[in-house]
């Protein structure tokens, strides 16, 4: 039993109500007595997850050796951003979702309303303020290691609620550092497959260069980030690549675009010359739990003027409006 003082605290932190009550069976636990004594002990509660049709504490959620997942990364992935308790954007995620499977040949193995109630039960289990819903669906668990797809396969199904930290748009003023790295991945990046390596390589290849992430070029043409679409800002006008097999089409990409167009900014979607980097006024990465991100400096080169630009701080204004919109809803 959890009592009321818990509500205070932060999610997943509980005090013991009764040391006869207490699931976790604290045996040193001052636990609430007859006499209303306050507990000493804070018991961490372990997040809970959902595994092919179970609700289980994440230490408990196991998959296969087997799983093609494990062995080949055979599978694919959804982040959803939920604030305010709701979902962003949760119809487009799953538009994109059913993308993915298709592009693999991966069965869809639930609704759109079983995904739904899934979503909601561990958002219920896993309460928080902002935190972000991840998923996965791989092929499952083959008999034997083979590339070959046997027939009967059933999907593994998995998901997940991470916590999120709230955005801190007065220190992201500062901005973040990037290098530009030539995209070696390959040719259908539009799949959001848990196949990462890659992006992985190049991730660390900037960590290593001591900056934050990296600006992806193929054939002198701007791709993408590492998990992050690009906007440049040129003399008033918004651009980003045009969707393409390249590049993941992020719906957080997607609402910056609306929203801006609908509050009277200009953006065009056109392929991007490596070299308007270079002399762009402001640099911008999106992503579902990055929103909105200012680069300042590039192959240590500053962009702009060294911090968030004008149209940056305008863009912030409108998604965070948004965002509070969506949490009343």
């Amino acid at each position: 039993m959890v009592h009321p003082a818990v509500s205070s605290l932060r999610p997943q932190l509980w005090l013991c109500f009764s040391l006869q009550t207490c699931a976790y069976k604290h045996e040193s636990c001052a636990c609430f007595r007859d006499t209303g004594e306050q507990c000493g002990v804070v018991a961490r509660l372990e997040a809970v997850v959902y595994l092919d049709g179970e609700y289980l504490p994440r230490s408990q959620a196991k998959v296969s050796v087997l799983d093609r997942g494990f062995l080949f990364g055979d599978g694919v992935y959804e982040v959803i951003p939920v604030f305010g308790g709701r979902p962003l954007r949760l119809r487009e995620h799953l538009d994109r979702l059913q993308r993915s499977m298709d592009r693999v040949s991966l069965h869809n193995p639930l609704t759109r309303s079983q995904w739904q109630r899934i979503f909601d039960a561990l958002l219920d289990k896993n309460p928080g303020d902002d935190r972000a819903i991840y998923l996965q669906v791989t092929r499952g668990v083959a008999p034997i290691r083979d590339l070959s797809v046997g027939a009967g396969t059933r999907p593994t199904v998995f998901v997940m609620v991470n916590e999120v930290r709230q955005a801190d748009y007065a220190g992201l003023q500062a901005g973040i550092s990037a290098i530009k790295v030539e995209d070696f991945r390959w040719k259908a990046c539009d799949i959001k497959s848990i196949s990462l390596i890659a992006n992985v390589m190049i991730r660390l290849r900037a960590n290593q260069s001591e900056v934050v992430d990296a600006i992806l070029v193929r054939d002198g043409l701007v791709t993408e980030a590492t998990a992050s679409n690009v906007f440049l800002v040129n003399r008033g006008i918004i651009s980003t690549p045009t969707k393409s097999e390249h590049l993941l089409a992020g719906i957080t990409r997607d609402l910056v675009i609306e929203l801006a167009r609908a509050n009277g900014l200009t953006v065009e979607e056109r392929d991007i010359d490596e070299n308007e980097l270079e002399t762009a006024d402001e640099i911008w990465l999106t992503s579902s739990t990055r929103e909105i991100a200012p680069v300042v400096r590039l192959d240590d080169r500053v962009v702009g003027h060294g911090v968030a630009g004008e149209y940056w701080k305008k863009m912030v204004t409108i998604y965070s409006h948004y965002k509070r919109e969506l949490g009343n809803a």
